[in-house]
């Protein structure tokens, strides 16, 4: 069955406006909120306002009572692996062990020059990645963890609390298929890529699933857009996504309610598991819920 979701960008927003869309969205029936991990607003003017990731991962685990709570996801340059790991599990704990955990490679350059970290090649930072994913699930799973690494040294490194959940999902949001998704295959519980079209969703799936070494385990997540019009779909695209419209529009659903639905199936038929529908502000609640009443109802999920 495919899952539904929201992944709520805490940016160019006050909290107020932030926690009603979760609020709202977990009483219309989602089965997901995340938030992303951001000190500049992206995609748009950066001297906005964005919130702290961690801080409202903590938040939306106190706000919910009944959605998986997830980060999609953690830059693995901005914090110590082992500051996540405390971080994550204690969220585990407040939100009675709803935690999902996504981390990635890092994009946004402008922030690593910004706060003076290091914005290093691809290859480099996927195996800061790497470590920092193998560090975090040590430190939940072994009373004691002694790790040496190109990156990070831990010596007698201890995490408690544990996490409620036995072991907790471990997301990696990633795209480049020479390098990333190989590693996905190898290291992640759950992929997650955002604003690709159903054909390219299961061509990059194909390659994380060659390098699983239990390829069935693996959860499979999409973010998209949303733009549910009756008037010009082209029109109120561009409206809702400004310059970045020719970035997301192939991963976003947009037209009528058939040809919303007809996206997803093929979403699902791609390999989706769960679907996120991304937002930022202005939070549009109003399609939220039309799309849960109209298009989620006809896959079966849903309250």
């Amino acid at each position: 069955m495919l899952h539904f979701g929201v992944h709520s960008g805490p940016q160019d927003c006050t909290i107020g406006e932030l926690r009603e869309l979760w609020t709202v969205t977990e009483n219309l029936g989602f089965e997901w909120i995340s938030i992303w991990d951001h000190f500049y607003a992206s995609q748009v003017d950066p001297r906005k306002d964005c919130f702290e990731a961690v801080s409202c991962h903590t938040a939306l685990a106190l706000t919910t009572s009944r959605v998986r709570v997830g980060s999609l996801v953690y830059c693995a340059t901005y914090r110590h692996p082992a500051d996540l790991a405390n971080a994550a599990a204690t969220i585990d704990h407040f939100s009675s062990g709803r935690l999902e955990f996504g981390i990635g490679a890092g994009w946004h350059e402008l922030e690593h020059n910004g706060y003076g970290y290091p914005f290093d090649p691809p290859a480099r930072r996927l195996r800061r990645l790497a470590e920092a994913v193998e560090v975090i699930r040590l430190l939940w799973t072994e009373d004691d963890v002694h790790y040496e690494g190109e990156f990070f040294t831990l010596t007698d490194a201890i995490c408690n609390p544990k996490p409620l959940q036995r072991a907790p999902r471990i997301w990696i949001g990633a795209s480049g298929e020479h390098l990333a998704l190989p590693l996905v295959g190898r290291l992640a519980d759950g992929w997650n890529v955002a604003y690709v079209s159903p054909d390219a969703l299961g061509r990059k799936l194909d390659i994380v699933r060659e390098h699983a070494p239990d390829p069935g385990r693996l959860v499979v997540g999409v973010n998209v857009g949303l733009v549910l019009t009756d008037g010009d779909p082209e029109e109120d695209l561009r409206r809702r996504f400004g310059d970045a419209v020719d970035v997301v529009k192939q991963g976003t659903l947009y037209g009528s309610v058939d040809q919303i639905v007809e996206k997803v199936g093929r979403y699902e038929a791609a390999g989706a598991q769960w679907l996120n529908i991304g937002v930022r502000a202005p939070f549009e609640l109003e399609a939220l819920e039309r799309f849960m009443l109209e298009v989620v109802s006809q896959f079966g999920a849903g309250q």
